[in-house]
């Protein structure tokens, strides 16, 4: 399964921030609307169904400890259709919360900077910092720690919720 090291934080100065990234040599990517439908499975395990506009329709699944600012979270998007088998993977049933975001996408090596405006809540940043060959665990938290420090954010800023925690999911 996939790995992050991630962090998200609100977000007061979105342009202040966009050019400390850029300063550090993160480069615009790509900028997405995206609706997230959360639909709750076995054992109180959740999983998403994104859309992002004029694009892919995914589900994603994450496992991650919620008290942590910083935070491991192993993930798997899986696309919703498989042509060959005949599948849709779409999940039955009404969502739990719709979470609607237009997310800005910048990159700065492997980790993916998102600076959110999330709808009924927003704005916000998310690192995600990716766990690859080249990139361990430490490495990772060491980027995330850099980006928090040249922004100045603190530990006590972090949010350990997930938007559709932060929207009343039940």
């Amino acid at each position: 399964m996939p790995r992050n090291i991630e962090i998200k934080v609100r977000l007061h100065d979105a342009l202040a921030a966009r050019a400390i990234a850029r300063r550090l040599g993160a480069v615009a990517h790509a900028v997405e609307e995206q609706t997230d439908r959360y639909y709750a499975l076995e054992a109180g395990h959740r999983v998403k169904l994104r859309t992002v506009r004029g694009g892919r329709v995914e589900l994603i699944e994450y496992c991650r400890p919620e008290e942590s600012g910083v935070r491991a979270s192993d993930y798997a998007v899986t696309p919703v259709r498989d042509e060959r088998a005949g599948l849709c993977l779409v999940p039955r049933g009404r969502p739990l919360v719709v979470v609607r975001k237009r997310r800005e996408i910048m990159l700065w090596d492997n980790v993916r900077l998102h600076f959110d405006e999330v709808e009924g809540l927003g704005a916000f940043l998310e690192f995600e910092a990716v766990v690859d060959d080249r990139h361990d665990d430490a490495m990772c938290r060491q980027q995330v720690a850099t980006l928090m420090q040249a922004l100045g954010l603190a530990p006590d800023d972090l949010i350990r919720a997930s938007y559709a925690d932060l929207l009343g999911s039940p």
